[in-house]
């Protein structure tokens, strides 16, 4: 689960870009500081430092968090990536991966992959 700032700056990447759908969120004031996101089963959490602090103060200063998301459509994410700015170039692995990565709005590393056909 990210760690963010503010969920509003992260919504616009995940739902818009990245093709998300909201399906829970909590507000903490008069921001959002939980929200659950989902796409094709595939469910994401965002909770803001703010809420963590309250909720479960240890985690608060914790690192921010690197995801690796397996995607079956290559081609979909890179569209979806079209403008924006890839910090890891589209590369193929000796593990036989395709991936691409990125840093999303509040700088966790996001890195999209997807298996290569035999």
């Amino acid at each position: 689960m990210p760690i963010v700032e503010e969920i509003e700056k992260s919504l616009p990447f995940w739902m818009n870009r990245m093709g998300f759908s909201k399906t829970v969120e909590v507000p903490e004031g008069d921001r959002l500081g939980f929200v659950m996101l989902l796409r094709d089963g595939a469910e994401l959490m965002l909770q803001t430092v703010a809420s963590v602090q309250k909720d479960e103060p240890r985690f608060a200063g914790a690192n921010r968090t690197a995801l690796f998301i397996e995607v079956d459509d290559f081609e979909d994410v890179k569209k979806r990536l079209e403008g924006y700015a890839i910090v890891m170039p589209e590369r193929k692995t000796f593990y036989g991966m395709r991936e691409i990565g990125v840093f999303d709005p509040d700088g966790n590393t996001v890195v999209f992959a997807a298996r290569i056909a035999e």
